[in-house]
């Protein structure tokens, strides 16, 4: 242990996902989940009744915030990049929520040790509120305050998801990166000398605009990771001039590179600012645009629809099953079969197209298997499936998007 270490107490919905994201820092030396702030007795029982007594308006006394007490070694990584980590890994612009999770006891919350750690905490929320505003998400409502109690949780609730891989976590971001260097490029005003994209060769309904500029090595990055192997239905474009094509509107001046946009009916609906690599949370953020909300529980969420009720039960024509973001192909037609359980079924993926995970929910032990390409969840897999694999893919076809055959050799 260093000779001088620094806490901060973050409160971000359930504690469980938060302890995971906050360790995963480099230079965090000890993440403990507990209870903080509130006027009751520290344990998850009490903390679990006396919301109930909150909104059945029997009790006025303050609750607890689900917390996690950050230890970090300050000579490896400080307070402000600690925070960052927190923006943006759930969203504080939510009240007393996070996820599934509703109640006082899930607030947002930035509880801290002394003057100056509240000043980098006040910082850094105006910071990532510009941010957050420029991508059309309202108000933060984190609570930014002096820590006055802290409870240490029950030893179950510690290192919860790595006793549990694949338990409930929670925890969903807003997609919005904070404007910090070194994972953006600030916009250059010669890019106004660049030639405007024309909207006659864009799509109106739906379009993404990748603003970039010639020096910009996160916009190479981007271009190497995503673009370069472009199979979304999304229809995309690249531009080194800052502004919209004529007749189309932007909610607000960009401030860096890569800034990607997406127009609906050539207005912008969302903004993803700066790119270092973290693919699985572009195409989150894409996701949530994309999809349905009844897909978004799905694939974000493992979820699950109800047997005989999603979609491509009966598709037996020959094609491709593909991701419904990504477009990258999961499955064949001639490897699906009837399995007699009410979802797709395949006994075998495609090379390369889905990860497999230890799933222990539901108190069960089975394969979670998601999309190589985007990361979302599709099902599951087991092992009483036909020859030649003897496997089950079972697949919610809700999240899985038909393309035949046919379409392909009419160049559609």
């Amino acid at each position: 242990m260093p000779a001088v270490t620094d806490s901060v107490v973050l409160g971000m919905g359930c504690f469980w996902g938060a302890e995971r994201r906050m360790a995963a820092i480099p230079g965090v030396l000890d993440v403990e989940s507990g209870y903080a702030n509130g006027e009751i007795a520290g344990t998850y029982d009490a903390v679990l009744a006396h919301e109930k007594m909150l909104q059945w308006g029997k009790t006025t006394q303050r609750n607890h915030a689900e917390v996690v007490k950050v230890t970090f070694d300050p000579a490896k990584v400080d307070l402000e990049k600690v925070l960052i980590q927190f923006w943006e890994s759930h969203n504080p612009t939510q009240g007393n929520r996070q996820g599934n999770d509703v109640g006082t006891n899930y607030r947002s919350a930035v509880y801290t040790n002394s003057d100056a750690q509240q000043a980098v905490a006040l910082k850094t929320r105006d910071v990532y509120q510009g941010a957050l505003k420029a991508a059309g998400h309202g108000a933060i409502t984190t609570e930014i305050a002096p820590l006055q109690k802290y409870f240490t949780a029950e030893e179950y609730h510690q290192d919860y998801l790595v006793k549990n891989p694949n338990g409930y976590c929670g925890l969903g971001g807003t997609g919005v990166k904070y404007p910090v260097a070194g994972a953006s490029t600030a916009m250059p005003q010669a890019a106004a000398k660049a030639p405007r994209l024309e909207a006659k060769a864009l799509n109106f309904e739906r379009q993404l605009i990748v603003f970039e500029s010639d020096d910009c090595a996160f916009c190479r990055k981007f271009k190497a990771d995503v673009l370069d192997h472009w199979q979304s239905p999304v229809a995309v474009a690249r531009t080194l001039n800052p502004e919209p094509p004529v007749g189309w509107a932007l909610e607000k001046a960009l401030f860096a590179t890569p800034t990607i946009v997406l127009f609906e009916k050539g207005k912008e609906v969302s903004r993803y600012t700066g790119y270092n690599g973290e693919k699985p949370r572009f195409w989150q953020w894409l996701g949530f645009h994309l999809l349905t909300p009844a897909q978004q529980k799905i694939a974000f969420e493992q979820g699950t629809e109800r047997p005989g009720t999603g979609s491509h039960l009966d598709e037996k024509r020959p094609g491709t099953f593909v991701d419904p973001i990504t477009g990258a192909a999961l499955f064949r037609s001639d490897t699906k079969f009837e399995s007699g359980t009410g979802w797709p079924s395949f006994f075998n993926p495609l090379p390369g197209a889905i990860t497999e995970h230890v799933d222990v929910g539901h108190g069960m032990r089975r394969v979670e298997v998601r999309s190589a390409s985007s990361g979302i969840h599709l099902g599951h897999v087991f092992d009483d499936g036909p020859p030649p694999t003897g496997k089950r893919y079972c697949i919610n076809g809700n999240v899985l998007k038909f393309v035949p055959d046919s379409d392909k050799k009419a160049g559609k």
